[in-house]
């Protein structure tokens, strides 16, 4: 089942997305996140795909990144292996959605593209058993976490690097049935090949991510973590098109311009 946010006749909504026709929902999936099924959570209304504009699917109170997550990446860096997952934070105000603009703030010299999967939760969580933590996710969904390399090493760390405004491309919608310890993740920079992994090489997987973060803060219906990326990293520049494609979800699709 694929969830979307989108706007028609000037009205944000959700709806659910079957076959190019979304079918409008009463409120929001979080309401719902156990009877998404059931006929009675829709609204009577139906929209053609290519009719509207899609947002990204979820307004997160927090985007949860990991650093260092993919065994390929760590290699690719030459830097030990991780004990704990690394977190860290970007900002609500960062995120935007599918074929939105990322855009390039001023004095910029080298931001990179790092294709990611994205956990959704659907839920409160707080303290969560790995045994249980699946039943807090609502779904799964492609993310682009943008990073100004620059500041990164300026800084050293990643507030501002990672939380520029339009850093956090989500979408193109939230899929409930994915697998997510099998799927395939590639990442293309004006449609050429630049990631290609599985998520079977995270470090540390999506059930122990969710018991970890949620031992030190609490998960909100809506937010998102991201679970890191795999080796292949690179920079944009404003005219590029980056996609994220992930087996079984969908692509991720973002323009790239340089601020005014």
């Amino acid at each position: 089942m694929r969830i979307v946010r989108f706007v028609a006749q000037g009205r944000a909504k959700y709806g659910l997305l079957a076959q190019n026709t979304i079918s409008g929902l009463r409120g929001n999936p979080y309401a719902h996140f156990q009877h998404l099924s059931s006929p009675s959570i829709l609204d009577g209304s139906n929209y053609k795909l290519d009719k509207v504009r899609l947002l990204a699917p979820c307004l997160p109170s927090k985007i949860v990144c990991l650093g260092l997550n993919y065994r390929s990446h760590v290699e690719e860096l030459k830097l030990p292996m991780p004990h704990v997952p690394l977190i860290f934070l970007k900002p609500s105000t960062a995120v935007i959605g599918p074929d939105d603009k990322i855009i390039l703030p001023r004095g910029w010299k080298r931001i990179d593209y790092e294709g990611e999967l994205g956990v959704v939760i659907g839920k409160k969580a707080k303290d969560i058993p790995e045994k249980a933590a699946k039943e807090y996710v609502l779904g799964y969904t492609c993310f682009n976490d943008v990073s100004d390399r620059h500041a990164q090493a300026a800084d050293g760390q990643w507030s501002r690097a990672k939380g520029y405004d339009t850093f956090a491309p989500i979408g193109p919608w939230i899929e409930t049935e994915a697998n997510p310890d099998n799927l395939k993740l590639e990442t293309f920079l004006n449609g050429e090949l630049r990631q290609s992994t599985s998520t079977s090489d995270l470090i540390f997987g999506i059930s122990k991510l969710i018991s970890f973060i949620s031992g030190a803060m609490t998960l909100l219906p809506g937010d998102v973590i991201a679970t890191g990326t795999p080796s292949g990293i690179g920079p944009m520049n404003p005219g590029d098109v980056a996609e994220i494609k992930i087996q079984n979800i969908g692509t991720l699709r973002n323009f790239v311009v340089a601020q005014e």
